[in-house]
């Protein structure tokens, strides 16, 4: 089944009325799955640098879901989560993910969010048989074919920077400058950018650390300026790639900047503001803004019945994480009633 596809039959029944309060908590005391229900856990940044990119990804999950139950289910069990604030903080999603695994609180896990944060857990989840959908990452160096629980939904970093790259070359732009994220994260990023660049002949303008929590960005946006390079990619995201974007427009206010699908989370978006002009972004999801798109009406129709933030309508994090939630959803139709995790497996491995 090509992706089109899934995305437009797993959304098919999608019903736009009726439904209740779409926040659901798994109780720590509560087990992992019955007759039901079934629980999944998700550890996510709901604070920090990518705070708000969490909060939003878990209300279209949560969306998602609600509209589900509302219509009985998956096989008659309802579809619950458990969101625990990790703050971006790879230690705190392994501890999260720990916990909830020795309680038993969980049956399958959604929507881990970063690359140090995913690759904390990866041991924990095939060594455990633990069903995992959506990680939010395009790291290749997390996808490998020996790994047998995990499913990606976005597309790989690798794919974006060479599609960049591609583009900035064919505008005949020279002396390119890379600002990445001082973490794993854009270091892995900022080697596919780098092998991109010389397989192309670029010139280089240098390559620049970005801190996690943009603290030096008025520094690095002088250091990139002062290089005066033709175009300028970003191996960046959250509240330090704004940083450093509005501190590099009143430095070079013409140069093009071209960043990776999470180089601007939606909520960021008004604090740029102007600073937009110039920035491009790869795209691997639907315009969440976009009624063109049959995906983006029926996700938006769920917003709206669930009564959901309505800046979250046009989020880009929300709608990522409401198509995580219908991948979740057919994995368990798939797996049938007499739900085991490796019939989840099974389930998800056969989309």
């Amino acid at each position: 089944m090509s992706r089109r596809q899934f995305l437009l039959r797993a959304t098919q029944a999608a019903a736009i009325t009726g439904l209740p309060a779409w926040t659901q908590i798994a109780w720590a005391s509560e087990e992992s799955m019955s007759a039901r229900h079934v629980n999944l856990g998700c550890s996510i940044a709901l604070s920090g640098p990518l705070g708000q990119a969490g909060i939003e990804q878990v209300a279209g999950m949560k969306a998602a879901f609600a509209e589900l139950n509302q219509a009985g289910g998956v096989h008659g069990r309802e579809i619950r989560m458990e969101a625990k604030d990790d703050g971006y903080v790879a230690s705190r999603t392994l501890q999260n993910v720990t916990e909830m695994l020795e309680a038993q609180t969980v049956f399958a896990l959604i929507s881990p969010l970063g690359t140090a944060n995913t690759a904390a857990i990866l041991p924990l989840i095939e060594s455990k048989g633990i069903p995992t959908v959506g990680p939010v990452t395009g790291a290749p160096s997390l996808r490998s074919a020996e790994q047998r629980h995990v499913f990606f939904v976005r597309p790989s970093y690798r794919d974006e920077s060479q599609r960049l790259v591609k583009q900035v070359v064919e505008m005949g732009l020279k002396r390119i400058a890379v600002v990445y994220l001082d973490n794993p994260f854009g270091k892995e990023v900022l080697k596919d950018m780098s092998l991109a660049l010389d397989s192309a002949k670029v010139e280089r303008a240098g390559q620049f650390a970005l801190a996690v929590d943009g603290k030096n960005a008025a520094e690095l946006a002088d250091k990139v300026a002062a290089e005066r390079p033709g175009a300028v990619l970003l191996a960046t995201t959250g509240t330090a790639n704004t940083a450093f974007v509005l501190a590099f427009r009143t430095k070079a206010q013409g140069v093009p900047l071209a960043g990776l699908s999470v180089a601007v989370v939606s909520s960021e978006m008004p604090k740029l503001a102007a600073a937009t002009r110039g920035l491009a972004l790869a795209q691997v999801f639907p315009d969440a803004t976009s009624q063109k798109s049959v995906v983006v009406r029926k996700f938006q129709a769920t917003m709206k019945a669930v009564g959901a933030n309505p800046a979250y309508l046009t989020s880009g994090s929300s709608l990522e994480g409401w198509l995580n939630a219908h991948v979740m959803i057919e994995g368990l139709r798939n797996a049938g009633k007499d739900l085991t995790r490796e019939r989840l497996r099974a389930g998800l491995a056969s989309i």
